[in-house]
């Protein structure tokens, strides 16, 4: 069963607006991701390896800088993306045992951090108060040595001492750039993950690349599953034919409504995540009665989760989905209900169908009801909110976002992880915090889109319980505050003011806060996966999640 907790440790008061990215790094994310793909593509179509010399470092960045069309000042940020693309392959085959991970105490919380220092660093007190401790720790459990201190000599001494054959570190772009010309001298693979603000307190960086980076190795399966691959396979699953194998022809006109409703294009997640679990926990196998039970699982998935979008949509009275009439719209309320309710049964209908044991049946079942129950208590508490409208904080807001998002994400890999066998309880509950952080990065991100995405400020006519409105809310004084509120009560004072509400929002940068939230439950998400023991899953579901948040 779902927790009704958010995640302790990431919360609205974490987020810092001084953390600025400094001004020689690309400014957004994507920014930053668009720039290392190019950069890969780039090597990989000159064929370029390691070592490099300085001298052919800075003319590959020059040329990265015209093909991207980045400004001269992001010149050593790119230098550095580039060693770190020659050597990639070259750290992959590097066994984790013998690996160095260097990461700068400037990282951590300085107002709050208990550790100790030495002569060789930090001595981290695992108080969960920064990234130190996940990252060390997740570290330590593959192999890694790792020094939480500043400076070459130490990587230096290290590498001489015969016991380390790789580095990956972490530290702003100028030391970055002393370390690894020495580590190309002596031929040492390195990857470096530079900070996006230098300074001596309080810095930060992009997570996911030291995550991606940690974990990077070329003996593990889930590294090469065909993520493109699988979901296409998913995909077919469908067709109208394929779903006749599945749930049988359907020769009444609700059947075939509902089939074809299912069949309707969509993002499909959730079978995908189910496939996705299942192939990373079980070995390949050509036994065509796990295939077509697989089928049964992925399609249960998307039953429950088409069935909600009917309900959803008849609840918030929407008129469009995939760019096509609802399916209230086209046929009634009535019928659509109806439909709705046969889909759910279609996914419980398969499950029963699975040739498992009794065990895993029930406990696919119980999976799917408590999801089921939770997300009906996420909706009802945004229906209880639209008859009541009134102010809500940011942290109520983003528990209705894990009541609605994180259920069905949580369904999806739990079966998958059923039908493959797992049954440890550690290993589910790393799976539910994983769930419940993805969906509420979700909903961030739906929110962010959805509430500033669109120039017509009418869109917040059709105001649902809204992240940003929340933060803004909370940091809002004097006259913005009462505009604000008068938002969230729907008032039809702010009739022909909608604009100002929109304004006020821009003024107060509660865009950024809410990315900077989106990024801490992405990374919470991220975090989570180190309670896994299964490298395979872990690796596949950080994959999985860059994907879905390309």
């Amino acid at each position: 069963m779902m927790s009704n907790a958010i995640p302790q440790n990431f919360s609205p008061d974490m987020i810092d607006p001084k953390r600025y990215v400094q001004d020689d790094i690309p400014q957004t994310k994507k920014q930053r991701d668009a720039l290392l793909a190019a950069i890969a593509t780039y090597i990989d179509k000159h064929q370029l390896n390691p070592p490099i010399s300085q001298e052919d470092l800075i003319a590959h960045s020059t040329e990265i800088s015209k093909i991207t069309g980045l400004a001269e000042k992001y010149r050593k940020f790119i230098a550095v993306l580039i060693n770190n693309e020659f050597w990639r392959a070259s750290f992959s085959v590097i066994p984790y045992n013998r690996r160095l991970l260097l990461l700068p105490k400037c990282l951590r919380d300085h107002t709050r951090c208990p550790a100790d220092v030495d002569e060789l660093g930090l001595i981290c007190k695992h108080c969960h108060s920064c990234i130190i401790d996940e990252l060390q720790t997740v570290a330590e459990k593959l192999g890694y040595v790792v020094l939480v201190a500043e400076g070459s000599p130490v990587v230096i001494s290290l590498i001489e001492s015969g016991k380390i054959d790789g580095v990956l570190g972490v530290s702003c772009v100028s030391v970055l750039e002393e370390v690894f010309p020495l580590m190309n001298i002596a031929a040492i693979p390195g990857l470096a993950i530079p900070l996006l603000r230098d300074g001596c307190i309080d810095t930060h960086l992009d997570f996911d690349w030291v995550w991606d980076a940690i974990h990077l190795t070329s003996n593990n399966r889930a590294d090469v599953i065909d993520l493109t691959g699988l979901r296409n396979k998913v995909e077919s699953w469908f067709t109208p034919g394929e779903l006749n194998k599945v749930l049988g022809k359907g020769t009444s006109q609700t059947e075939q409504i509902a089939y074809h409703w299912l069949n309707k294009t969509g993002k499909r997640w959730r079978p995908f995540l189910t496939a996705g679990v299942f192939e990373a926990l079980q070995s390949p196998s050509d036994d065509e009665s796990i295939e077509i039970n697989l089928r049964r699982i992925a399609v249960a998935t998307e039953c429950f989760h088409k069935a909600s979008l009917v309900h959803d949509d008849i609840e918030d009275d929407d008129s469009l989905r995939y760019g096509e009439k609802t399916l209230h719209e086209e046929y009634g309320i009535p019928i659509a209900l109806n439909v709705g309710d046969l889909l759910l049964g279609e996914g419980y209908r398969l499950i029963t169908q699975c040739q498992v044991s009794a065990k895993q049946k029930a406990r696919m079942l119980t999976v799917a009801a408590l999801g089921h129950r939770d997300l009906c208590l996420g909706q009802g508490a945004e229906l209880y909110w639209l008859r009541h409208p009134e102010p809500l904080s940011p942290e109520k807001v983003l528990e209705i976002f894990a009541h609605k998002t994180a259920p069905a994400f949580h369904v999806a890999l739990h079966l998958g992880a059923i039908f493959a066998g797992a049954s440890e309880k550690p290993f589910y509950n790393a799976l539910t915090q994983y769930c419940q952080s993805l969906g509420i990065a979700y909903q961030i991100r739906d929110d962010l889109h959805d509430f500033l995405g669109n120039d017509d400020p009418a869109d917040l006519e059709a105001l649902r319980p809204s992240l940003l409105l929340a933060l803004a809310y909370q940091q809002a004084t004097g006259n913005d505050k009462e505009l604000l509120e008068l938002t969230w009560r729907r008032s039809p004072q702010i009739k022909g003011r909608l604009r100002e509400t929109t304004e006020i929002i821009t003024r107060l940068n509660i865009e950024f806060a809410a990315a900077e939230l989106l990024e801490s439950y992405k990374n919470h998400a991220i975090s989570s996966l180190s309670k896994l023991n299964d490298e395979n899953l872990k690796i596949l579901l950080r994959r999985v999640l860059a994907k879905i948040f390309a």
